[in-house]
């Protein structure tokens, strides 16, 4: 059995969940402010004593590496790499668009999203990067890569290549709801998805089982853009 750690904090959800195998067993999370540096740690105990475990049971953290927010990332990412280290454990990174369309599917699944033709349809998870921008990539419903991650200004040109093979092109994730005008077509659809830590479980466990976890000197967010630092306009004196 493996007692998976599962981080996600690039969006305005803070997110953690923890799993033996690839079963969730623990959740919490919050969407409600941007204080992911005050409720991570507290989530983290609060998932670990639910069950009577400690950190040293541990046998891998994973962490959504992202794209996401630059100061989430940062947060989610330095916790785990730093329990990796005191422990001694493995991380493993899953990309946290990749990790939504894993909870779009796992809806599916379980009936709480209803799509005519989801063989056919495509997946397009988005996180907001401000203005009419969003971090994307467009997938099958077996979770397979159809395009490359991306910072899209979207237009009304944006996923028309992939618009036009499809009956059902599903748009999901806080960056999503600002588009549907722009991406005016009948099989354009948007769904009630967002990010959470429970999006991670199943490619986490897969990279568990083949060893491939990341090199803890070197690992960093993916950040898809660099970090703008914005000038104040409030006047200090």
């Amino acid at each position: 059995m493996a007692l998976i750690l599962h981080i996600e904090t690039g969006t305005d959800v803070c997110s953690v969940a923890l799993s033996e195998d690839n079963k969730v067993i623990s959740l919490r999370e919050s969407g409600s402010e941007r204080d992911h540096a005050t409720k991570l740690g507290v989530y983290i105990n609060d998932v670990l004593t639910e069950h009577n475990y400690t950190t040293d049971k541990l046998d891998a953290i994973s962490v959504g590496m992202g794209p996401g927010s630059y100061t989430g990332l940062r947060i989610g990412v330095s916790m785990a790499k730093g329990l990796c280290y005191a422990l001694n454990i493995p991380l493993i990174g899953v990309n946290s668009l990749e990790s939504m369309a894993a909870i779009a599917l796992e809806s599916y699944k379980a009936g709480d999203i209803q799509v005519k033709d989801w063989d056919n349809a495509l997946l397009c998870p988005m996180i907001d990067a401000r203005r009419m921008e969003v971090y994307t990539q467009v997938l099958d419903t077996s979770l397979n890569p159809i395009t490359d991650v991306c910072a899209e200004i979207i237009t009304d040109e944006s996923f028309s290549e992939e618009i036009n093979k499809t009956k059902e092109f599903l748009i999901f994730g806080n960056g999503a709801a600002k588009t549907v005008e722009i991406l005016s077509n009948e099989k354009v659809s948007l769904i009630d998805i967002t990010t959470s830590a429970k999006g991670l479980v199943n490619a986490a466990h897969k990279a568990y089982v083949n060893k491939d976890f990341k090199d803890l000197a070197y690992f960093e967010p993916f950040y898809l853009k660099d970090f703008v630092a914005m000038k104040s306009t409030k006047k200090m004196f």
